[in-house]
């Protein structure tokens, strides 16, 4: 159980694993959480296809890992960013996706599923006005609805990009959301996963930003089941959680901060906002132990809820550091290790973008977590991947 690793200086080191155990399959207790975790496709490698530019699914592969996050006890949200929407993965592919996995849910008693609505279709420079992306989102709205999805509303690179105050991001909105056919979850995701969404809803500044949304969902309150927020900072998130209106409900999307926030603090005029529930593209590479946790804190045992979660902290701090975008590099380079997928390739190319270096100390961390199924499956993986870099 030892290997080669290399460091961030580029030097080769030894390293023992701290444990040969394979990681034990949780029993699925209730949860008193929504968790959801947004979900990762395996390409593939076969294809004859160009990687770069057209999406390539090995279809029965992913919707078997969205069975193994149901089997969990977790939900699914399928066709977001994890799943690389709009990096690689484009609309036609997404809404494949998600017809498979919407099939695929009737088999889980109560599963949790709910798809990504955009307007990744569109191209930028074709943008015109607001109307054009209004009538993308009904486009993708009535594909999903349609199959009987429920919906996420994703964050729009069209209307940050054509939008010219507030006001055009209250448009959009209050047109969407009064034709959807039963409550949505609102995605806003920060520049730091997606450069092209910075100033989203009018406003660079969080806390004006964080305005305009608040704004909108007290409009449609009725139709907005809660809002996800990945700005990776927990004091906004907690701040714009106690002004949602009565039953909207926060989604973490903090991969920093997700234990304290999913645990809560008690503080709320009502008990859903005394804490966020979770949608979290962490929960794709940690689910077992997500799953565990959030069973322990169902029972009253937050201890045993933190004590579960902590060790991953650093894991996920890691596979989301700066660039964050590049997460997804990570989080399929886990489900590689564990055997969930035969290949570390992924749609797009993106496989290389994270370093050497980077991966190994992944490695060392999912060691340290004791996230990896079976240890010695992981380690032989690893030798293999490091030897086509030259490491023996």
């Amino acid at each position: 159980m030892n290997i080669s690793l290399v460091n961030e200086n580029q030097k080769v080191f030894a390293y023992a694993l701290t444990t040969k155990e394979p990681l034990a399959v949780p029993t699925v207790m209730p949860f008193n959480r929504i968790a959801y975790s947004a979900a990762h496709v395996v390409s593939n490698p076969l294809a004859s296809h160009h990687p770069w530019i057209e999406s390539s699914i090995d279809w029965d592969a992913s919707i078997q890992y969205r069975r193994y996050l149901w089997s969990l006890g977790l939900g699914v949200a399928e066709a977001m960013d994890t799943a690389q929407r709009g990096m690689g993965l484009d609309w036609p592919t997404s809404l494949e996706l998600i017809r498979r996995s919407i099939y695929a849910s009737k088999d889980f008693p109560h599963a949790l599923l709910a798809s990504g609505c955009g307007t990744d279709h569109l191209e930028i420079g074709d943008v015109k006005s607001i109307v054009d992306v209004i009538r993308a989102y009904e486009e993708q709205m009535q594909a999903i609805e349609k199959l009987g999805g429920r919906l996420i509303i994703m964050a729009s690179r069209a209307l940050a990009h054509i939008a010219k105050s507030p006001a055009d991001y209250e448009k959009v909105y209050d047109r969407i959301l009064s034709q959807c056919k039963q409550p949505v979850i609102l995605h806003w995701l920060g520049d730091m996963f997606d450069p092209a969404l910075k100033g989203y809803w009018g406003y660079s500044d969080i806390d004006r930003a964080t305005q305009t949304a608040l704004g909108i969902i007290q409009a449609h309150a009725s139709k907005v089941d809660g809002i996800k927020i990945s700005l990776l900072n927990q004091d906004k998130e907690i701040t714009m959680r106690r002004q949602l209106p009565k039953g909207v409900r926060m989604y973490t999307g903090d991969d920093f901060n997700y234990p304290q926030l999913i645990a809560g603090d008690g503080e709320g005029s009502e008990p859903v906002h005394q804490h966020s529930d979770a949608l979290l593209g962490i929960f794709d590479a940690i689910a077992p132990l997500a799953s565990r946790a959030l069973g322990q804190l169902a029972q009253g045992h937050v201890k045993d809820f933190h004590a579960t979660l902590f060790p991953t902290l650093a894991l996920s701090r890691h596979i989301f550091q700066a660039p964050t975008r590049f997460y997804k590099t990570g989080v399929v380079f886990m489900a590689w290790l564990n055997g969930h997928q035969s290949h570390f390739l992924m749609v797009g190319g993106q496989q290389s973008a994270r370093s050497v270096p980077h991966l190994c100390q992944l490695f060392q961390l999912a060691d340290q977590a004791h996230l990896f199924h079976h240890p010695e499956q992981a380690v032989l993986l690893m030798k293999k991947f490091l030897a086509v870099y030259g490491v023996e």
